[in-house]
């Protein structure tokens, strides 16, 4: 369990950035899989998510989370919705005693705050969601709820700069849309390229001018804490646990 050094100074606020230890899977998914897309046990799945909700003392289907597309859609959770199926990267809520989740295999998940609009909410953010303007829509929504407003965002763990090796056609798509983007990657060999997501994200938050705080983790490199996708892929296991990042208002 990671938290954010901000984020704890608030007593309103329950905020976690989960690990994979302690939860009911097996196998490739040993842990606390919270990931509804995995092909993981149904029931093993259902138990880690209530496990969550208790630690976050919240009733279990008052934990929202979403189904995740990489996508740049921003949803309000309200008291008629918060039961639906929400087809979404990003979810904000004005609702207390209810939590928010995204869950992560390498992406990034961002936890928000408006301390004076008690607003809070969270982002999956890969790399096409945060190009597609995630991050902005997100702020936007929040900014438009009342723009008298102080945001804080706290960039949860992620595959690191050194573990998220690119090629050369994904590099061209960056520069393509803007040259500014070039800082964001360093050679690796004359075919490859490593992108920095971190770095790439916290640009986007900066650019919407909100205060920032890191939980600097590579979920690729620490396999005991964290489930990854390109660990996965190179490992030629045939599927990935998700871990979990939520946030509550008491």
């Amino acid at each position: 369990m990671f938290y954010s050094k901000k984020l704890k100074n608030f007593k309103k606020l329950k905020h976690c950035f989960f690990s994979k230890k302690n939860g009911f899977s097996k196998g490739i998914y040993s842990g606390l899989n919270c990931g509804r897309g995995s092909r993981d046990n149904k029931k093993n799945v259902r138990k880690n998510l209530e496990l969550v909700a208790k630690k976050m003392k919240v009733e279990k289907n008052k934990l929202i989370l979403m189904h995740q597309t990489h996508s740049n859609r921003v949803k309000i959770i309200n008291e008629k919705n918060y039961k639906k199926k929400i087809n979404a990267d990003a979810i904000i809520t004005k609702m207390k005693s209810t939590a928010l989740g995204v869950v992560t295999a390498d992406c990034v998940p961002i936890i928000l705050y408006d301390t004076k609009n008690e607003v809070i909410g969270c982002i999956h953010a890969g790399w096409r969601g945060a190009f597609s303007g995630i991050i902005k829509n997100t702020i936007s929504k929040i900014k438009n709820i009342n723009s008298n407003n102080n945001i804080y965002a706290s960039v949860g763990p992620c595959i690191g700069k050194k573990s998220y090796e690119v090629d050369l056609v994904f590099f061209k798509k960056f520069i393509k849309k803007s040259h500014k983007s070039k800082k964001y990657f360093s050679s690796k060999n004359s075919h490859k390229k490593f992108f920095d997501l971190r770095k790439f994200v916290t640009d986007k938050l900066l650019d919407c001018k909100v205060k920032i705080d890191q939980v600097n983790h590579d979920t690729y490199t620490e396999k005991s804490n964290f489930y990854s996708f390109r660990r996965s892929c190179k490992l030629h296991e045939k599927d990935y646990g998700r871990c979990i990042s939520v946030v509550s208002m008491i």
